[in-house]
């Protein structure tokens, strides 16, 4: 069995749990009803809150945040594969101290939580124009990388900034991954810039499928998420794309592809050791 519909849920996440559960659930019970097998949210589903204090004040601890009954019962109810999303869970870090993880949940059409990433690449950037993002003061960054099997095939975990991180799309398509997933919250300003680019290129540098689902539009205060969720065949062929407003998407994934890809150009079996040097000076160089 190679293939199966994929979906991407692309949603305006709210700066409140409560308000955004039931717009998800109806979303994801959409995405069913296309009879999509492999449904996929995207990063911080659950809540857009930019200001740190009162997103501390909202985060739950795993065992209290309702997305994960909610997802369960529609995983159970649909006989889909869920990727929810991130969720923001209230965590301790190494030190002990209160932090977030920014954790995405993979459950099984049992209900059951199949596997979890936490983002490992904190997203500390200066965008310009007073943007500024600075994860690491709020977020515990993981340090696991993360491949799931799925009936079709071995799928490779990420969120949103890690796409700017090629060696780790190398290192899970290496240890077996055919499908990668990016779920995210791109900002405008960068999604614009760079969001196809990135996706189509991790695809091509790994002759493996992308399903990245994103938010969309004018969060609180004013943030604003770039959408196009979009879904990329093991050639860089986009195969959806979810434009800028709230919606679903879903493509046929025949894993033959990744096959077909892989040995045209086995780039994956290509590496080679080296070492980097750099040049001598002119003052250092010999008379």
């Amino acid at each position: 069995m190679s293939k199966f519909t994929a979906a991407c849920v692309q949603n305006n996440a709210l700066n409140n749990i409560a308000d955004n559960l039931p717009i998800v659930r109806d979303l994801v019970r959409q995405a069913a009803s296309l009879k999509a097998d492999f449904i996929a949210l995207p990063e911080c589903v659950s809540l857009l809150e930019p200001d740190n204090a009162a997103l501390r004040a909202k985060v739950p601890e795993e065992q209290d945040h309702p997305f994960i009954p909610m997802y369960q019962e529609e995983a159970r109810q649909s006989g889909a594969w869920i990727l929810g999303g991130t969720l923001a869970i209230r965590v301790a870090d190494a030190k002990g101290e209160n932090k977030i993880a920014n954790r995405l949940y993979l459950f099984n059409p049992k209900g059951q939580i199949a596997a979890t990433y936490d983002k490992i690449h904190m997203f500390d950037v200066d965008l310009g124009a007073g943007e500024t993002y600075r994860e690491s003061a709020t977020y515990a960054p993981g340090d696991q990388a993360v491949i799931a099997e799925l009936p079709w095939g071995n799928l490779g975990l990420s969120i949103c900034y890690d796409i700017r991180f090629a060696y780790l799309y190398r290192a899970l398509a290496q240890a077996g991954a055919a499908i990668l997933c990016a779920p995210a919250a791109f900002t405008k300003i960068s999604g614009e810039a760079h969001w196809h680019i990135l996706q189509r290129a991790r695809a091509i540098e790994t002759g493996s499928f992308v399903i990245s689902p994103g938010l969309c539009g004018i969060h609180a205060e004013g943030r604003e998420t770039y959408g196009h969720s979009v879904i990329i065949n093991p050639w860089g062929e986009v195969l959806a794309d979810g434009g800028p407003d709230v919606g679903i998407v879903t493509a046929e994934i025949d894993l033959v592809e990744v096959t077909e890809a892989r040995n045209k150009i086995p780039a994956l079996t290509h590496d080679r050791e080296f070492e980097i040097t750099t040049p001598a000076t002119t003052s250092d160089k010999v008379a």
